[in-house]
């Protein structure tokens, strides 16, 4: 009986060693920056947050994601604007994780995946934008690429955070045509500008003509202070309107 009773204290030993080996825990670390994607028997089991967890060391398999927001440059695209125009766009873009399951499971490479989206949502803007309307709405071509993107990125379980048009490139001939336009349109606006002022001084003028015809004691008022205003003048006061032109009897020595 002695050695039935050792036996079974044995095989129960045994037992509760396997048991525990097959359970085991491990203890994980989550920081803040992170989150942690955990599989059990190759099956999605649970999302971790930041802190200290608990996972079991045979069944358990742990993803870290890091969620921190981050930038893509998409370089150099060359793109066809609707009038046919080659041009070469830059873009820069932010997003950051919001679903890491998503973000692993949905896409091989999240980021590449996000990259070929604004890559075709940018030719697919460019395509139906003249040259002309490109170069003067940068920023709302950004803004539209961003609004056309983000609802993609987020089945990638991704948040777009910006997007931005960062350059856009013409070829050398077109570049030395556009300059010549710049120009040319900035003499124009000068030379209106210029025209303007005429104009209005001109209406200033026939307007003071036609209050000093009215109102003949103006310009002698008028007159007194100009000659107030400078030294070694003198004021010969006159009853006749005819001294030296000057009406009403106003003349200067």
């Amino acid at each position: 009986m002695d050695g039935i009773a050792g036996l079974f204290t044995v095989l129960i030993i045994f037992i509760f060693l396997g048991l525990a080996w097959w359970f085991s825990p491990k203890r994980t670390v989550i920081f803040e920056n992170e989150r942690g994607v955990v599989y059990r028997q190759g099956k999605f089991h649970r999302i971790l947050q930041p802190g200290s967890n608990w996972l079991n060391a045979r069944l358990d398999k742990l993803q870290k994601v890091d969620i921190r927001a981050r930038f893509i440059t998409i370089p150099g695209q060359d793109v066809l604007s609707s009038d046919n125009i080659s041009i070469k766009v830059s873009v820069a873009v932010n997003f950051r994780i919001a679903d890491p399951f998503k973000a692993l499971n949905s896409s091989f490479n999240y980021s590449e995946s996000l990259y070929s989206i604004l890559q075709l949502e940018l030719r697919d803007l460019f395509g139906s934008t003249p040259i002309d309307e490109l170069l003067m709405k940068r920023k709302q071509i950004g803004e539209a690429l961003f609004e056309k993107s983000k609802e993609k990125a987020a089945e990638l379980g991704l948040v777009l955070l910006s997007a931005d048009i960062k350059d856009i490139m013409l070829p050398g001939d077109l570049k030395n045509i556009f300059a010549q336009i710049i120009n040319a349109r900035n003499e124009g606006m000068a030379a209106l500008e210029r025209a303007r002022g005429e104009s209005a001084s001109l209406r200033n003028l026939a307007n003071t003509a036609k209050l000093l015809e009215n109102n003949p004691a103006l310009l002698q008022l008028r007159i007194l202070q100009a000659l107030e205003s400078k030294s070694g003048n003198t004021i010969v006061l006159s009853t006749s309107p005819e001294v030296l032109n000057f009406p009403s009897g106003l003349s200067k020595k």
